[in-house]
C-alpha cells in the first residue's frame, strides 16, 4: 500500500496518535506523517503510506494555511490556551483595524525571524523543550527563520468589555517551521500588550484543503469495505511542481538500476525533474553539471 491520505486530525489527539491508529486500520508500519499539529489544533494533516514516506519533505515545503485567533490581553506559557496565565493587561481603549492590520502586516516577511516557544518539540542537546520547560529548567531557545506569505484579518474585530481583551480571526500562509502560537504572540508584542493564540485550524497542508481531507472513521470505513483507494492519493501529488519526463522503455531499464540519463534523454532543462513510467512517477533526478548527466535524487519505485 502506497499514498497519501489527507486526514482532517480530530482535536485532542496527537499527530502521533494518528499515525499509530492508523497503522492498526491499515495493517502496515510503514507510515509517516508531514507536519505536526498541536492536540489542540485540528484540520489537515497529511498522512504517507509506504512508499509514499520518501515524499514528506516534498509535502512540507509546498506551505500551509492556518484560520484562527488572536486574544489580546493576557499571554500563557505555552503561547495558546493550554497553559497556565503568566500575563494580563487589561484594554480599555481597543486598538482600531489600521493598529492591528498594520501590526499583522509588518510579519509578512520572507525570513521573519521567530525564536520557537519553550513548550515546543524543538530540541536543544538532544532534548525536547517542552521537557526543559516541564522540569522548570531554562534553556537558550534557537532563532529561526520563517516564511509569512500573507496574514490577515478575515472577521469584524471583537471587543470584550466585561473581560477588556479583544479577539482576532485571522488567516496565515506559512512556510514549513512556523509557530502561529508565537506570531500570534508576536502581535500583541508590536502593539504592547499580551496576546495569546485562542483557536487554530489547519485548512491546507501538502497542497491538500480541509474539504478534501477524511477522517479516521472515513479511512476505517474504505477500509473494511475494500475501498481504501479511494481516501488514499497517489504520490505524484507531492511532486506536481516538478517538471515530468515520460520515459521510454530503454530508460526505464536504466533508471530501475540507478543508473544516469543524459540530457538528451530527459529533453527538459531543469535542475530536477520527475520521471514518470506508465503513468507514475518512479523517481526524481538532479542535473550533475560537473559530469554532464542527470543521477538519482530519489527513487519511489523498481518496479
Amino acid at each position: 500500500m502506497n499514498g497519501i491520505i489527507p486526514l482532517n486530525k480530530a482535536r485532542g489527539m496527537t499527530s502521533f496518535d494518528c499515525v499509530r491508529k492508523l497503522r492498526g486500520i491499515l495493517k502496515t508500519k510503514k507510515i509517516g506523517h508531514s507536519g505536526t499539529l498541536d492536540p489542540n489544533v485540528d484540520g489537515v494533516l497529511p498522512i504517507c503510506v509506504g512508499n509514499a514516506t520518501k515524499v514528506v519533505d516534498f509535502l512540507m515545503d509546498s506551505g500551509k494555511v492556518y484560520r484562527g485567533e488572536i486574544t489580546l490581553g493576557v499571554s500563557t506559557t505555552t503561547e495558546d490556551l493550554d497553559g497556565e496565565i503568566v500575563d494580563q493587561k487589561p484594554i480599555t481603549t481597543p486598538f482600531s483595524l489600521e493598529q492591528i492590520n498594520q501590526a499583522m502586516q509588518s510579519l509578512v516577511q520572507p525570513a521573519l525571524l521567530q525564536i520557537p516557544p519553550m513548550y515546543s518539540a524543538v530540541k536543544v542537546n538532544g532534548r525536547r523543550l517542552y521537557e526543559y520547560a516541564r522540569a522548570g529548567e531554562t534553556v537558550k531557545r534557537p532563532e529561526r527563520h520563517v516564511r509569512i506569505d500573507y496574514f490577515k484579518i478575515t472577521a469584524p474585530i471583537e471587543y470584550d468589555a466585561d473581560r477588556q481583551v479583544q479577539r482576532i480571526q485571522f488567516e496565515v500562509g506559512c512556510g514549513k517551521g512556523t509557530y502561529v502560537r508565537t506570531l500570534s504572540f508576536m502581535v500583541g508584542k508590536i502593539l504592547g500588550v499580551p496576546a495569546v493564540m485562542s483557536d487554530l485550524t489547519r485548512i491546507k497542508s501538502g497542497g491538500f484543503t480541509l474539504a478534501e481531507a477524511y477522517s479516521l472513521s472515513d479511512v476505517e470505513a474504505a477500509m473494511k469495505a475494500g475501498q481504501i483507494d479511494k481516501v488514499l492519493f497517489p504520490i505524484d501529488h507531492a511532486l506536481s511542481s516538478f517538471p515530468t519526463v515520460d520515459l521510454s522503455d530503454a530508460d526505464w531499464k536504466i533508471v530501475q538500476n540507478g543508473g544516469f540519463l543524459a540530457p538528451q534523454n530527459i529533453n527538459i532543462r531543469d535542475e530536477q525533474v520527475a520521471l514518470r513510467y506508465q503513468g507514475q512517477i518512479k523517481a526524481l533526478y538532479y542535473f550533475n553539471a560537473a559530469q554532464g548527466v542527470y543521477k538519482p535524487l530519489k527513487m519511489f519505485s523498481v518496479n
